[in-house]
Parts: structure tokens; sequence; C-alpha cells
């Protein structure tokens, strides 16, 4: 006879009841991903330099245009929340105190891939495309490369430019921003 496994998939709220009585706390680095409480790796130097790096950048480059988040929740759907390593949001009087982002509210969405390179690739990056994010970059620290991805159609994106150092990338979606890629990567 053969025993049935069955998963359970939680939902944001249910995911937020969770920290409330103490099943995860602060200490836990984890994002739910498709209803699934997913552990994100531990950010190595190289990893938190460049996101330390980018968003000093981005910050200064785009000041009040825009509102730069770092490694915090966007809420895609109800079983949804992954961490970016950075956003771009629209600018809200609030910060975002009142309510997570939603996709409407990111303009970029920032991965830096050091040891996740598959999982960005693989399950965020169609996961922010199904959601509607307009462009996703995708810094890959082991080629120097940064993937920008656009145009979401059919939970996949279109458009995917990989910009090497000395290139610069232009946003499809800020089209008043650009930068060198080396502004970015160290």
């Amino acid at each position: 006879m053969s025993v049935q496994y069955q998963k359970h998939y939680f939902n944001v709220d249910e995911y937020y009841r969770m920290a409330e009585v103490g099943l995860l706390s602060a200490r836990d680095r984890v994002e739910l991903i498709e209803g699934e409480i997913v552990e994100m790796s531990p950010i190595g130097s190289t990893h938190g330099g460049t996101v330390k790096r980018s968003s000093a950048f981005l910050n200064r480059k785009l000041g009040d245009a825009v509102i730069v988040s770092v490694q915090d929740p966007i809420r895609l759907n109800d079983f949804s929340e992954p961490q970016p390593d950075i956003a771009l949001l629209k600018p809200r009087a609030d910060f975002y105190s009142n309510s997570h982002p939603v996709p409407e509210d990111v303009l970029v969405v920032i991965e830096v891939a050091d040891t996740s390179l598959d999982y960005d690739r693989n399950v965020k990056l169609p996961l922010y495309a199904r959601a509607g994010i307009p462009e996703t970059w995708l810094m890959v620290l082991s080629k120097g490369v940064i993937e920008v991805y656009s145009q979401p159609k059919n939970g996949k994106y279109q458009k995917v430019q990989r910009l090497k150092r000395g290139k610069t990338l232009v946003s499809p979606t800020m089209t008043s921003f650009s930068c060198r890629v080396e502004d970015l990567l160290e």
C-alpha cells in the first residue's frame, strides 16, 4: 500500500500569522513563493556589497523619482511575496508603510545572482513576468553581466538584453534612466 503525501500551500495572510505566533522570526531568511515558504541563500560579502553599491548609486542617480527598496517584500498575489534584492518603486507619500508594494507599484526589480542564479532565473523571473512587473534586471556576478528583461507577456519576458562592463544600460521602462554596467557591478 502506498502512502499519499499532500503539500499544504500557504497564502500571504497565513504566512504573516505564522510570524505573529512565533513559527517564523525576523532571523528566518524566508520568502513566500507560490504558496511555499522558501529559505533564501545566505548573503555573501560580494552579493551584499553589490546590493549596497547599487542601491547607493540608484539613490544618488534617481533621487526622489523612485523609492529604492532593498530586500523588502513585494506582494505579487495571494500566494507569493518575494523579497527582491532591490526594487525601484513608484513614489508614495507613506513610503509603503501602510501596505507592501504590489506589481502596479513596481518599475524595476533587481536580483543579484551569486549562488542563486538558477533559482533567480528559473523561478523568480517567471514569477515577476506573470505578475506583470515591467522590467527585471538579473545581475550575474560570476559573469560580470546584467541581464535586462522587459515586455512581460503570457508569463514570460519577451525581450532580454545581456550587458557587459563597458556597455550602457538604458531602462526600457524608465526611459530617462541610463547608467554604465560598472556603476552597478564592481
